[in-house]
């Protein structure tokens, strides 16, 4: 089981799962919420994705007509997102867990839209936009019909 938090703990979750495929994301608008270079992520199937505590302090943020972002209401942590077009689908964000489970990096996404500030060293994937729907949603074609999901 995966455990993440807030920074002032008020919100507290926990995943019965394994994280899906980590990603970087650099769109702008993954770079304004996350205040840096890029906002690291990972999908979990949502009915393995829980609030334990703090419910109450997690405020949704509606990014898009089709995505939402969570956060702490205290302290201002990131915590999770989603889309209407995949509700099976939450993707947390990984500086909130306390541990990954051992995941690591499989790409980065929107790499065309990065800060000029920011150099990438490593040897992962590069998407210039939007990354094939299963980097993101794993199964999501299966479940989906192959819906496209918005760009950023």
């Amino acid at each position: 089981m995966l455990k993440g938090r807030c920074l002032c703990g008020k919100v507290r979750y926990e995943i019965d799962g394994a994280l899906g495929p980590v990603v970087m994301c650099h769109c702008s608008m993954c770079r304004r919420a996350s205040g840096s270079a890029f906002a690291s992520n990972a999908s979990v199937e949502a009915r393995a994705f829980r609030i334990v505590s703090g419910e109450k302090s997690v405020k949704a943020f509606k990014s898009s007509n089709d995505g939402f972002r969570t956060f702490c209401k205290k302290c201002g942590s990131p915590l999770y997102g989603g889309s209407k077009s995949f509700p099976y689908v939450v993707r947390v964000r990984l500086g909130s867990l306390e541990d990954s489970g051992g995941a690591h990096p499989a790409a980065h996404i929107w790499h065309g839209s990065k800060s000029e500030w920011f150099q990438i060293t490593d040897q992962l994937n590069r998407y210039e936009q939007e990354p094939p729907t299963d980097l993101l949603m794993p199964g999501a074609r299966a479940k989906s019909g192959n819906k496209k999901k918005k760009k950023h």
